[in-house]
């Protein structure tokens, strides 16, 4: 899994849409309510800390099991203590990758089955660049 960051600087502009506080069922329909509980804005719902958050789209199918998949995009948090399971973006030795972290075995982990763990052996260079509390996928192909 490789990468690809951009900038979030439209991250602090408000922009509040209707929410629907009833759940859509995704097994058998229901019949939905009418109306509208409260407003969402999805800055506030995604951004904790503004000024320690980016974005950044994921390569490859290495977190598929996690239910991220190529395409999508991460909310990354520089403001969240990283602990054992959380999804990351890190740097181990020099490459940039979303992993799980395994603190009591000193690895990263992938969630796909035909990529192995990644051991953090003692010296290794690993920066925890931030927490992945979201992810964001498109269901509809953008271009068409």
């Amino acid at each position: 899994m490789s990468l690809i960051s951009f900038s979030s600087a439209q991250a602090a502009t408000a922009l509040r849409l209707p929410l629907y506080l009833s759940r859509v069922s995704a097994g058998f329909p229901s019949p939905a309510d009418d109306y509208v509980d409260k407003g969402l804005d999805l800055n506030e719902y995604l951004i904790t800390h503004p000024a320690a958050t980016f974005f950044t789209v994921v390569s490859g199918e290495s977190m598929e099991g996690e239910g991220i998949f190529d395409g999508d995009i991460l909310v990354v948090n520089r403001a969240l203590e990283a602990v054992d399971g959380d999804v990351v973006v890190a740097v181990i030795n020099g490459e940039l990758s979303c992993k799980l972290l395994d603190t009591k075995k000193r690895r990263l982990l992938s969630s796909h089955p035909d990529y192995p763990p990644i051991p953090v052996f003692e010296g290794a260079e690993l920066v925890i660049e931030g927490v992945v509390p979201f992810s964001i996928r498109c269901h509809r192909d953008r271009h068409r």
